[in-house]
């Protein structure tokens, strides 16, 4: 992770934006064992853990424990990665509202 990704982490483009909670229960214990929370993760890191949850189910070949455990992570992540995505918007809005008010 780079320097910038982890300052980047409290501002309004974080999942830790104050108007947006983590997911319930923290720290996830996901299906890879010791699995890091979805919060403390760029956007990056969890869309690509999230298509892996995903190819994994497809797949098949889980017991109903572990397709559980990973359909639980994958809804984890799908909101870290929403939270993300909300913050970039209300940036983009921001300097929108910015550039607008400055004309």
């Amino acid at each position: 992770m780079t320097t910038k990704k982890a300052a980047d982490r409290g501002t309004a483009t974080g999942p830790r934006n104050a108007a947006a909670a983590g997911p319930a229960g923290g720290a996830a214990a996901g299906p890879a064992g010791g699995a890091l929370a979805a919060d403390s993760l760029s956007y990056e890191q969890a869309r690509a853990e999230l298509a892996s949850v995903v190819e994994r189910l497809e797949s098949g070949g889980t017991t109903l424990e572990e397709s559980l455990a990973l359909w639980e992570r994958g809804e984890q992540l799908a909101a870290a990665c929403q939270r993300w995505l909300d913050g970039a918007r209300q940036r983009l809005d921001a300097a929108r509202g910015a550039r607008s008010t400055d004309s």
